[in-house]
């Protein structure tokens, strides 16, 4: 099922060897499909549902295949990496494509410093200029952690929903020294972190919070760049920044997209389940557009 043009591409994080242990490690082990697509479980009252979370396919025959192994009667969620047609393949259209933001980090660190926009470059040399100190640590595994308090805050007051506590805290537990907090302090007082989760050749922005002192010297500027030279030291290709929303969260869409990380349409999350498929292949052509083809 594998497709092959995506040989030398990152994978994403929901479908790497490191989220499978964070899984594993809170007792809810993914199913791992032949090729070694992961695979979600979950339950809605008696009725299993198989999640496929950004899958490395590239066709929606590919990702019917895969839906089709699934050893699990149910419903399947689909939400493939790349915008695809699944009304192909009778899947219904749920929630229209995000778009992530990734920063390649094959060249060299004075083209990536080039490559940052002018306001951006501006803030990080504000941020140098302020005496801040940089530390690096593994994720201290401490749910009353204050950088996981103050995103469960984030959370509520923006509308969004990250991964809950105890499965962050599990990925630092079973990958250890992939899950990395970067700190700015204002002398023994942090006022901005990130958690930078690692996974193969890829790292991952899990989680960032700045405090309010913290924004006056762009410290998330400074952490930001902090983490891309260290992601470059060790040989990563590529820095997924996460979703980007240039409607509901315009600031923090031009700060990700401010690195000079490019954004990329992901596909949207589709139901599909053989019961349904000849009767919802009508109602999924008429969603082409919704789910970003056309």
């Amino acid at each position: 099922m594998f497709d092959a043009t995506l040989a030398d591409t990152p994978g994403a994080l929901q479908q790497s060897p490191s989220f499978a242990r964070a899984l594993e490690a809170l007792g809810a082990p993914p199913l791992k499909l032949p090729d070694g697509t992961l695979v979600l479980r979950r339950r809605f009252g008696p009725l299993p549902v198989s999640m496929i979370t950004r899958p490395r396919v590239t066709s929606a025959a590919g990702l019917g295949a895969l839906a089709g192994v699934v050893p699990v009667k149910g419903p399947r969620l689909l939400s493939p990496d790349c915008p695809l047609p699944l009304q192909e393949i009778g899947a219904l259209p749920l929630i229209s494509p995000a778009t992530i933001a990734t920063l390649d980090l094959s060249p060299n660190t004075d083209t990536l410093m080039a490559g940052l926009h002018q306001k951006w470059r501006n803030r990080l040399r504000h941020g140098q200029s302020q005496g801040l100190r940089v530390t690096r640590q593994n994720m201290p595994d401490d749910p009353g952690h204050w950088l996981l308090q103050a995103d469960l805050v984030q959370q509520a007051a923006r509308g969004y929903r990250s991964w809950p506590i105890p499965l962050t805290l599990a990925y630092a537990r079973a990958n250890p020294g992939q899950a990395k907090l970067f700190m700015a302090h204002q002398g023994k007082t942090p006022v901005a972190a990130m958690l930078i989760l690692r996974h193969g050749s890829t790292a991952t922005y899990h989680i960032g919070h700045t405090r309010a002192s913290g924004r006056l010297m762009s410290a998330h500027t400074l952490l930001m760049w902090s983490v891309i030279l260290w992601a470059k030291s060790k040989g990563m290709q590529s820095l997924d920044l996460g979703t980007i929303d240039t409607e509901d969260a315009p600031g923090l869409a031009r700060f990700k997209l401010g690195t000079g990380a490019q954004p990329r349409k992901l596909g949207g999350t589709w139901l599909w389940w053989p019961p349904l498929t000849s009767l919802a292949r009508p109602i999924a052509v008429i969603d082409r557009r919704m789910m970003g083809l056309g």
